[in-house]
């Protein structure tokens, strides 16, 4: 699940915290928002920022016993 958190404090700084996207498209994600919000301070990645979507791949191997020959 795709989730966006925003802690706004009292002195107006906003925290954004972006969980269950995979890779580097969350600041695809957050770009938009945080182009409106105002100027970015720092960023922090997240494991899931360096993670691979997982690829499934079926490998199949044929094996001729001596009736085939």
């Amino acid at each position: 699940m795709e989730t966006l958190e925003f802690i706004i404090y009292p002195d107006g700084r906003v925290q954004e915290k972006v969980t269950g996207i995979i890779g580097a498209s969350c600041a695809e994600v957050t770009a938009a928002i945080e182009a409106q919000l105002g100027q970015v301070l720092t960023q922090e990645t997240t494991s899931e920022y360096f993670a691979q979507p997982v690829q499934h791949s079926v490998t199949t191997s044929a094996q001729a016993t001596h009736g085939d020959w």
